[in-house]
């Protein structure tokens, strides 16, 4: 006897919108499991990683800035995603965006005027745009596959940022610390009053506005759709599946690069190795939990910001390391496509034939 999957002939609308609230509710029963193993009381684990992060206002601050880069990364990617485009390796545009976002106030300090904050967040989604374009070009010109080089240039982008930051872009008067000068002034992205919500929150709010109407109201969303779902009928309706793959890649290079120049000059206020703690690979999962749905994507940005607070809360208060923190976002991405794979296939028992 074996197991095979056998695709349905029509797949239950009602599931596909259901199946990220059961790959959540599959994620916090297998959280329960894994602290009962480490020794933890669950019940006060599962408080501390998910509760406890959006009962203060403090809490909630943190929240929206951990949540706006996975939502301007992810609404590009779904676009992505939508088409059948892989594209990856956002993390690598991420660490782009912020290295050419910030050659203008490294390179030119003393520059202190409304433009420079316009040119820097310009520069930052244009080098992430250049970079989703190695990929663009590599499928197109030569048809290879986008997953694979997409994933391997976010190392290089990566050992390319680190050159630089330890190299000629460290601040000379920073005790030898691999950082850049501090940004001020015009270089720093306006915040909320006094509090840590930058500018990159209304970005991310923008573009989910934008891709949702152009998803839902245009020509161009039209041909992401059936270029994505029917290549062939896409090819006789006259819709170019190269130049298709061109304008996911760039757009979602542009928010992925976006989102890195408001990292460096929102939250950090200067350049170092460790930009983003993987908001690029994690906006894969906010991609396919909100469903490649503008809309979706932002309530899903908001879930997964929730797994960082509360990842952080545990190391502290609960004793944990990081590492197990960062585990649920892997089992949650794995419930995900699970109940995709059960939306669009059966499983069937095989019996062997008796002679």
């Amino acid at each position: 006897m074996r197991l095979v999957l056998e695709r349905r002939a029509e797949r239950s609308k009602l599931m596909t919108w259901l199946s990220p609230l059961l790959a959540v509710g599959l994620t916090l029963v297998t959280g329960a499991v894994i602290f009962s193993l480490m020794g933890l009381d669950p019940a006060r684990a599962l408080y501390v990683y998910f509760l406890e992060p959006v009962l203060w206002w403090w809490s909630l601050e943190e929240l929206v800035v951990k949540a706006a880069p996975l939502v301007l990364i992810g609404v590009g990617l779904a676009v992505c995603f939508r088409a059948n485009v892989w594209n990856i390796g956002a993390e690598g545009q991420l660490t782009m965006g912020a290295l050419f976002g910030s050659a203008l106030p490294i390179l030119w300090h003393e520059f202190q005027s409304f433009p420079v904050m316009v040119l820097m967040l310009a520069l930052g989604a244009l080098g992430g745009a250049l970079y989703a374009a190695i990929p663009a070009f590599l499928r197109t010109r030569f048809g290879t596959n986008e997953i694979l080089t997409s994933l391997m240039l976010v190392y290089v982008a990566q050992l390319i940022a680190d050159w630089f930051i330890r190299g000629p872009w460290r601040d000379p008067a920073g005790f030898n610390f691999p950082k850049s000068v501090q940004f001020e002034g015009w270089q720093l992205l306006p915040t909320l009053g006094d509090g840590r919500i930058h500018l990159g929150a209304g970005l991310a709010l923008v573009a989910v506005a934008v891709l949702y109407v152009v998803m839902s109201r245009t020509l161009k969303g039209f041909e992401v759709r059936v270029v994505g779902t029917a290549p062939r009928a896409g090819t006789f309706a006259g819709f170019s599946s190269k130049r298709m793959v061109w304008f996911c890649l760039l757009l979602s290079g542009g928010l992925a690069g976006l989102a890195g120049i408001c990292e460096v000059a929102g939250p950090s206020g200067h350049l170092q190795p460790a930009i983003s703690p993987g908001y690029g690979f994690t906006a894969i999962i906010v991609a396919f939990l909100g469903r490649l749905n503008p809309v979706g994507v932002l309530v899903a940005g908001v879930m997964l910001g929730i797994s960082y607070l509360g990842g952080e809360a545990a190391q502290i208060d609960l004793g944990i390391s990081d590492k197990t923190a960062q585990v649920f976002q892997g089992i949650l991405l794995f419930f995900i496509l699970a109940c995709d794979t059960l939306i669009l296939y059966r499983i069937r028992l095989l019996r062997p034939h008796t002679a």
